[in-house]
């Protein structure tokens, strides 16, 4: 039996059948006419049940997955999480909930929103969370909203600068122009922090905000965040904190504490769902005191006993309806905070994330959120260590929770970081991100995560070091790399540009002539 099945399109056979229909036990009825196709459906496969389950079954096995491998993504936190998890969010209760479904219907939902964002605000140091972005991107925009907002409601219409460090996400100047705002790079110094001259050199009273990532791209802690934060301060601005890498500092370190007015948390990256694959995520965002009468809505609150007033961070109006039933002492309610930006989208549609979420911090506790960043920093810096005299460090620093070496091979200078990327297919590892920080020429961005063991790590250190011998003795290896997989190497370019969208004989007859497998 070899690999290389053809397209199910290619399986077909008239009159195969895959699945029996019951005798029909209800009175037929003629549908409208102008309801009928004015063709026959035509041109859909016809197999048996096997070969459609084989089928997809083999393609699955083709992907590279956190349940079988090891996926070193740097910048993406592409950990392995504890299925107890997916059994919570499976829950009928929670998975069958509708999203028009009332508050009193709906008061267990509510209560773990409530209690992820108390969660939330406590770990980062906050005094307000919102869990309505849908996603990091998402909450990066809901920030530099809330800033515009917050500024506008004190009269300052003269901010329109964003500063953004080179050593940023690449959604953070996207974020800032996409809301209006001008973006002004700010320089990295040699030990990879943000250039605190650079920086005072471009802090104006046109200065809305800086939008910094901690840890950074390059997996470093920044050394001066602290005096970085009294600067923009100063300078009447506010600084957002992109919480992409907060993988690194749960129970370490608190961004609300360290100066920072506003984060986005990526649950599906930090707090359980590995990032990718499509699914859902969630940009849920924290911020202090200041800033929470801008947050968007829905909220939750739960509804004070009689005699007691709303903390000053849940004051705004519910948004049961002036006609609905008041509810109930102890109840919890969605709230819209009182100068709120608005909804960033209608329902809680990703709220399988959230349930992953809140059962991941009670499952492990604050002393093990804690020993998941020791774990995570203490990986990425023995990964560091095996490799950085093959591939050298970007800045050779003790990092965090990812590091970022260079595909540079003194032996081998004809390589580049692609090669290897590709090369490491061949030896089972999904390759980490290349080619970022942009900073970094031939970057190599790995992220080993808490959840792989020592022998993980040194497998997958052996194989880069293998890689990087195969390089000097015969670089063709890697030139031709990968040589294992149902697809070889792909023109990218072609790929993005031209896209195959739907099934059509010719076009993969075509791509087989050119030596192109499936």
């Amino acid at each position: 039996m070899h690999n290389h099945e053809p397209p199910i399109f290619e399986l077909s056979g008239r009159g195969k059948i895959g699945v029996n229909l019951p005798q029909i036990d209800v009175p037929q009825s003629q549908l409208p006419v102008d309801l009928l196709r004015a063709d026959d459906l035509a041109g859909l496969p016809e197999l048996t049940e096997p070969e459609v389950i084989r089928h997809y079954t083999r393609i699955s096995q083709r992907n590279f997955a956190i349940d079988t491998t090891m996926v070193s993504l740097g910048s993406c936190t592409m950990k392995y999480n504890s299925k107890l998890h997916e059994e919570a969010a499976r829950l009928p209760g929670f998975a069958a909930a509708h999203p028009l479904q009332g508050e009193e219907l709906s008061q267990g939902a509510l209560q773990l929103m409530y209690e992820l964002q108390t969660y939330l605000g406590e770990i980062s140091g906050f005094d307000a969370v919102s869990l309505q972005p849908a996603a990091g991107a998402q909450g990066e925009l809901t920030g530099i909203l809330v800033f515009r907002a917050y500024h506008l409601d004190r009269g300052d219409h003269e901010r329109m600068e964003v500063l953004v460090p080179d050593s940023a996400h690449g959604t953070n100047p996207a974020t800032a122009a996409m809301a209006g705002y001008k973006v002004i790079e700010v320089k990295s110094d040699a030990r990879g922090n943000v250039d605190l001259e650079d920086l005072k050199r471009k802090l104006s009273p046109r200065t809305a905000a800086l939008m910094l990532t901690n840890p950074n791209t390059l997996g470093l802690f920044e050394e001066h965040v602290v005096e970085v934060a009294r600067l923009v301060h100063e300078a009447g601005g506010l600084v957002y904190g992109d919480g992409a890498n907060f993988n690194a500092l749960l129970g370490i370190a608190k961004p609300g504490k360290l100066g920072f007015d506003f984060m986005h948390y990526n649950l599906h990256k930090t707090f359980t769902t590995p990032h990718g694959g499509g699914g859902p995520g969630s940009g849920a965002v924290g911020c202090t005191a200041m800033l929470a009468p801008f947050l968007p809505a829905p909220r939750v609150r739960r509804i004070p006993q009689a005699g007691q007033e709303l903390p000053p961070t849940e004051r705004g109006a519910s948004m049961r309806g002036a006609h609905a039933t008041p509810a109930p002492e102890g109840a919890y309610e969605f709230f819209a905070p009182e100068k709120s930006i608005g909804r960033m989208k209608t329902f809680h549609g990703n709220f399988g994330m959230l349930v992953r979420a809140w059962t991941y911090i009670r499952s492990i506790g604050a002393a093990g959120l804690r020993k998941v960043s020791e774990t995570a920093v203490l990986n990425a810096n023995y990964v560091q260590a095996r490799l950085k005299h093959v591939y050298p460090a970007a800045v050779d620093r003790t990092c965090m929770h990812e590091t970022v070496l260079q595909g540079k091979l003194a032996a081998a200078p004809e390589v580049r970081t692609f090669d290897i990327a590709k090369r490491l297919i061949d030896y089972g590892f999904h390759p980490p991100t290349v080619y970022f920080p942009l900073i970094v020429p031939e970057a190599l961005m790995i992220e080993p995560t808490e959840t792989e063991s020592k022998r993980t790590l040194d497998a997958f250190c052996d194989a880069l070091l293998a890689i990087a011998g195969e390089a000097a003795r015969d670089p063709e290896i890697l030139k031709r790399a990968p040589t294992t997989t149902p697809v070889r190497r792909l023109d990218e370019v072609r790929a993005a540009r031209q896209p195959i969208l739907r099934y059509d004989p010719a076009v993969f007859a075509r791509l087989r002539e050119e030596g192109l497998q499936f």
